[in-house]
Formats: C-alpha cells, sequence, structure tokens
C-alpha cells in the first residue's frame, strides 16, 4: 500500500509541474493612442495655413483654432497635414507614427455650408484611405467649417464617414473657411 501511495503522490506531483508550465503566449502590446496638441493643414498654391493648437493637452484651456486665409472658388488645393505632441521637448512629430501605424489610422473630412470637396488621399499599405496628404477642390463663393478628425484603429475598408470609420478619435478640429 506504501508502494502505491508513493506512486500515486509522483504521480500527482508530476501532473502538478507539467500543468505549471510556462506558457509561450506573451501578451498582445498595448498601442495608445497619440498625444495631439496641435494639427497644422498647409494648402497650396497659396500656403493657406490651417491650425489647431491645444498646448495644455486635455487641461482647461481651449484649444486656439487659426486659419491664415481665404480659399479661392473654383481651385484645387494640394494639403498636407501635420500632427505634433508640443508636450514633450522637442516637439513630438507624430505624422511620423500615423504614416508608420497607417494601417491603425485614417483623416476623415467633413465639410459643411461651404462648396468643396476632399479627393486623391494618400493610401495606406493595403491601399486604403490615410489623408495624411489630399487635394481639396472648392466650387462656389461661400463660407462654413471643414471638420477634420484622425481616427484610431478605425475599421477599414469603410465609407469616408466618421460613423462608418468607427475606431476612436486622436484629434478632432472644425476650421472656419471662407471661399471667395
Amino acid at each position: 500500500m506504501k508502494s502505491n501511495f508513493k506512486y500515486l503522490v509522483m504521480g500527482l506531483f508530476a501532473v502538478v509541474l507539467i500543468s505549471c508550465s510556462k506558457d509561450d503566449d506573451s501578451p498582445e502590446p498595448i498601442n495608445e493612442e497619440e498625444v495631439i496638441t496641435t494639427m497644422t493643414v498647409v494648402l497650396n498654391p497659396g500656403n493657406i495655413t490651417l491650425q489647431s493648437q491645444d498646448l495644455d493637452g486635455d487641461g482647461p484651456n481651449a484649444p486656439s483654432v487659426t486659419v491664415s486665409g481665404n480659399l479661392s472658388a473654383n481651385t484645387t488645393y494640394s494639403g498636407s497635414i501635420t500632427f505634433l505632441n508640443e508636450l514633450e521637448s522637442p516637439a513630438e512629430n507624430i505624422t511620423e507614427e500615423v504614416e508608420e501605424e497607417d494601417d491603425e489610422h485614417q483623416v476623415i473630412f467633413v465639410s459643411s455650408g461651404v462648396s468643396l470637396s476632399v479627393s486623391g488621399l494618400n493610401t495606406d499599405g493595403d491601399g486604403f484611405p490615410l489623408g495624411t496628404e489630399f487635394s481639396l477642390s472648392t466650387v462656389d463663393a461661400g463660407s462654413g467649417t471643414l471638420r477634420i478628425v484622425l481616427r484610431h484603429e478605425p475599421t477599414k475598408p469603410n465609407d469616408g464617414t466618421l460613423t462608418g470609420a468607427g475606431g476612436s478619435t486622436d484629434i478632432d478640429v472644425s476650421f472656419n473657411l471662407t471661399v471667395e
């Protein structure tokens, strides 16, 4: 009986050792959303700059939103967007990270009250829209807003709308525009 008990204890010990073996499954790294304090959009011709700057990040102060000039009717502009984290010193260029992780980002453009369209967006590695570079075409004179939203982990492909893209928002800014 003692011999059987000894084998039973050794068998249980072996089962415990095997069940406690180290798993090689590493957890997925957490890819946190970017801290973006500044969005700068440059439109050419004319070097028109749209900028939102929020130097206190999530602090109590509202961002400073500026537009350096008016757009011309019936004109196509080439546009580029730069995202910065100016809470770092020197400022961190988040655009580089957005473009490196292009499958996890998309810029969405929403116009309201102004006749313009956005097209020709640069794409991610799978050929889906990214939007850090684009074309903006105006039609008639008027005024309204251009809302620019950087989505993190959007559904791709999507219909180019905020609802269709899903994901979470890294930065969302509305610029007041005048087309002359």
